[in-house]
């Protein structure tokens, strides 16, 4: 029979050997402080998109390493309101983005604050409104009653399943989760980042909640680290390194819940992704300045709103081609309204015929060299 880490005499005593960490908190700690100066010299209106762009890119990331697929455009428009910061205005934000939206902003503004039940028992209900998880209904705002019998992580499909882990009893939980969070709120001798990557795997491992554990462990995680960097303005996403490497994520949790109270190869996995996290930014600054210079150049340039729109696009995510039967069903006009649009800002050097011809025809941003 399987022995879980939490079923363990030492629980929750975890150790690690700190030689072989050490070098990984060194390195966080030196792309830290590179960012954050780098970050201070670039200005307050690029800082703010930074900030704007990293907070949408985590709260899409974390729904979507639980197969939960988010509007990037709602959760944008609802982090730049709560925030106080210019966006495209989005009329209607369902009230499932707004609810993980409402919980990571204040999991990662409100850092300094002490977690406690009645906190995250408000984190659980913004994650799940109308009571339910999809069809079925949860327990929410409280801890999991076992009315269900025992909290199994399981996969693969009906009779089939296989159990992954097995969360304490139901009964346990009031003491369980009043250690964690003493410990969250008081111990401040441990390495703060260190501190961060332990928070989640504890706060999974206890699993108290009918669902949104995961949501909430990541939450908690991104607290520390705001914590451990002294600010409320988040320059790396945690969550998007998770989710670009979500098998493994699974299968290291996995591996350590089923193993001894050492927890050193769930940190050393950590702290690669909260490297690469960092190491990100530089792409993600890139992409900033690159827009900012753009926008310097053609600051005396006349765009109607359809042309402004399409060229933010270009210079974000957009994917694949740009050609005219594109831009019309984007911006809902005609064809040749969209080709009077593209031509406009080719004469005035916005835009490049790519030289493919006929139907083939796409068109390229002309970008300034940064």
């Amino acid at each position: 029979m399987t022995k879980y880490i939490h079923q363990r005499n030492e629980w929750p005593n975890f150790k690690w050997d700190n030689e072989t960490l050490l070098p990984y908190v060194s390195k966080v700690r030196d792309l830290l402080g590179r960012l954050i100066g780098r970050m201070e010299g670039i200005g307050f209106e690029l800082r703010e998109e930074a900030v704007l762009n990293t907070i949408t890119d985590d709260i899409i990331k974390t729904s979507e390493i639980e197969g939960e697929v988010l509007n990037p455009v709602e959760v944008r428009s609802s982090v730049a309101k709560k925030l106080g910061m210019d966006s495209p205005e989005v009329h209607i934000v369902s009230r499932n983005v707004e609810g993980i939206v409402e919980m990571m902003l204040d999991a990662t503004q409100n850092y300094d604050e002490h977690l406690t039940k009645d906190r995250l028992f408000g984190w659980h209900s913004s994650l799940f409104p109308t009571g339910r998880s999809g069809m079925f209904k949860i327990r929410v705002g409280d801890w999991r009653d076992g009315e269900h019998g025992s909290m199994q992580v399981v996969s693969g499909p009906l009779g089939r399943e296989k159990v992954h882990y097995t969360a304490p009893e139901s009964h346990l939980l009031e003491n369980e989760m009043n250690k964690f969070l003493n410990w969250f709120n008081t111990d401040e001798n441990m390495e703060p980042v260190i501190k961060s990557a332990v928070a989640h795997l504890w706060f999974v491992s206890i699993h108290p909640f009918d669902n949104g554990n995961g949501r909430i462990a990541r939450a908690i995680a991104e607290s520390q680290l705001a914590r451990a960097d002294r600010t409320k303005q988040r320059f790396y996403s945690m969550s998007a390194q998770i989710m670009k490497y979500r098998k493994e994520y699974y299968n290291i949790l996995e591996s350590t819940q089923k193993s001894s109270m050492d927890i050193s190869q769930w940190l050393v996995w950590y702290f690669e992704r909260l490297t690469e996290a960092l190491e990100a930014t530089d792409e993600t600054l890139s992409k900033i300045l690159l827009k900012a210079k753009f926008w310097e150049l053609h600051k005396n340039t006349q765009f109607n709103e359809r042309q402004a729109e399409i060229v933010n696009k270009l210079l974000g995510d957009f994917v694949g081609k740009l050609h005219s039967s594109k831009w019309a069903k984007m911006t809902k006009v005609h064809r040749d309204t969209a080709r009077r649009d593209i031509q406009d800002l080719i004469e005035k050097g916005v835009l490049s015929d790519s030289g493919e011809g006929g139907r083939s025809t796409n068109y390229i941003l002309n970008l300034p060299v940064i």
